[in-house]
């Protein structure tokens, strides 16, 4: 249900899990900058990092998903910098983050190991 194709934004910083659409939607506005009409999904994390909700429009209404793991805790990708409120993720990223996988940063390029002659 949730489109593809689509930016995806995860807010960094925990949420009250017990928000609903409005505040979800306020949330969105105040940390993120969107509107949350706009058909992005935004992910939001509870402070233990054991729940998450995905808010979103799907054209007909908003629309609100949960999840809570069974074991562990989601695991977000760390950002360099505390001016960053949020991250966009792509589908794989969204699909890898909700089976409770751990979202790797991309590598950093190392430079080819010099020749000596």
């Amino acid at each position: 249900m949730i489109p593809t194709g689509v930016q995806i934004f995860i807010a960094l910083e925990p949420v009250d899990m017990r928000l609903g659409f409005e505040r979800l939607g306020g949330l969105v506005r105040e940390r993120i900058g969107y509107e949350p009409r706009g058909g992005a999904p935004f992910l939001f994390v509870g402070r233990r990092r054991e729940t998450l909700k995905i808010l979103f429009f799907d054209g007909t209404g908003m629309c609100v998903f949960a999840k809570r793991l069974d074991r562990g805790t989601f695991v977000l990708p760390e950002v360099v910098g505390d001016s960053v409120k949020h991250i966009e993720v792509d589908d794989a990223a969204l699909e890898s983050l909700l089976d409770g996988v751990e979202i790797a940063k991309p590598p950093t390029p190392r430079k080819p190991p010099r020749r000596v002659h």
